[in-house]
């Protein structure tokens, strides 16, 4: 009798959030198992991480991009640039231009981009991302999930995470045609792009939901001809809060007359503060301003352990200051513009619930992102 062959496929769509299809229809026919997934805390640099591996922050290392570390920071030279006007050296085109350069000297083969740290206080930073996540050996610790399909020998197709969504689509639809692989991670990216830009309430994502529809549903189409069982799950990494204010926080630190770099160092994400003190009267100076800064609130060790971000020896931030869910720090060094929506919130925030569809129940009750790992180990026997 010849063996049934069967395909998993999972797809993952970056910020499609539990709030974000909330009264939106989609794929509801198709995949009639849907889940809440509680998100870790972070940003992609840490969600997706977190997807891959089924450990949290504090164990694969990847948080915030940016962490203070002068004795093993690449950036040493570019700190001259600096000395060069801002309002050349902080365009955006100029910064892009630079970080590709930077990305190709090194070798780095992650996700790279300097974002808005000032050059004149780079060379105190170092960057978590340097090596692709989406291949063996990419994790700064532990093993991702392709570490475990490379070792069983496992046939699968994973998406260039650098490519057009119409790029990852063909090239999955390809591989799915040659009957080969066992296993497909399509990657999906510009739902994060579009509801940073207009919000979740907008029309535009009811549309670009339905524009997925019919792009899965034809993929589907294609697996199902060449394989007896086709098992689809869609899945997301954290979902997006609607802005509604805008603070000043950096500004706000450097008016309390510190000196950068000697008494405090600091980095600001879109919706975190991290700092690292030099000295106790930086830090009670800092830690008296932000405990009466309204728009959000610093976060105890206890909870940092909480949420799996207990880093040893305080590696992103001796003190982390959230904001409250819709409040966005601007300007930052992550960009200068206010934009309509942002994720980076408290995991237990509705806004920061991810999803999981499938056309299957999912094995043992997943709960949090970090058990897409787990299920896609149990479909494909790695």
């Amino acid at each position: 009798m010849k063996k049934k062959t069967v395909l998993s496929v999972v797809v993952f769509i970056d910020a499609l959030g539990w709030e974000v299809l909330r009264d939106r229809p989609f794929m509801e026919k198709e995949l009639p198992y849907r889940r809440k997934l509680k998100s870790v805390f972070g940003y992609s640099s840490a969600c997706i991480p977190s997807i891959l591996t089924g450990l949290m922050p504090r164990e694969h290392k990847h948080w915030s991009f940016f962490y203070y570390s002068p004795k093993t920071s690449p950036f040493g030279p570019l700190r001259w640039l600096g000395l060069l006007p801002a309002s050349i050296v902080n365009r955006g085109r100029v910064r892009n231009a630079i970080s590709q350069l930077v990305k190709k000297f090194y070798k780095y083969s992650g996700y790279f981009q300097l974002y808005n740290i000032p050059f004149k206080f780079i060379h105190l930073f170092d960057y978590c991302e340097k090596s692709d996540l989406f291949v063996p050996g990419g994790m700064n610790r532990g093993k991702n999930i392709f570490d475990h399909l490379q070792a069983a020998s496992v046939k699968y197709h994973v998406s260039n995470w650098r490519n057009s969504e119409e790029s990852n689509l063909a090239a999955a639809r390809d591989d799915i045609e040659k009957g080969q692989i066992t296993f497909a991670f399509l990657y999906m990216a510009s739902m994060d792009a579009l509801l940073h830009n207009v919000g979740k309430e907008s029309s535009q994502v009811t549309d670009k939901l339905k524009w997925y529809e019919e792009k899965l549903r034809t993929l589907m189409s294609v697996a199902n001809e060449k394989y007896d069982e086709v098992r689809l799950f869609v899945c997301s990494d954290h979902g997006m809060a609607t802005v509604y204010k805008n603070l000043n926080l950096m500004g706000e630190v450097e008016a309390l007359g510190l000196v950068f770099g000697k008494d405090y160092v600091a980095t600001y994400d879109s919706t975190m503060g991290r700092f690292w003190f030099h000295n106790a009267q930086a830090k009670q100076k800092i830690v008296d301003f932000l405990t009466s800064f309204k728009g959000g609130k610093i976060l105890s060790n206890e909870e940092l352990k909480r949420v799996g971000c207990d880093f040893e020896e305080s590696q992103y931030g001796e003190l982390i200051y959230l904001m409250d869910p819709g409040v966005m720090i601007v300007p930052s060094h992550m960009g200068e513009q206010p934009i309509t929506g942002m994720h980076g919130y408290h995991p237990d925030d509705a806004d920061s619930d991810a999803v999981l569809l499938s056309n299957v129940e999912p094995p043992a009750s997943p709960e949090c992102i970090t058990d897409i790992f787990r299920l896609i180990r149990s479909e494909t026997g790695a």
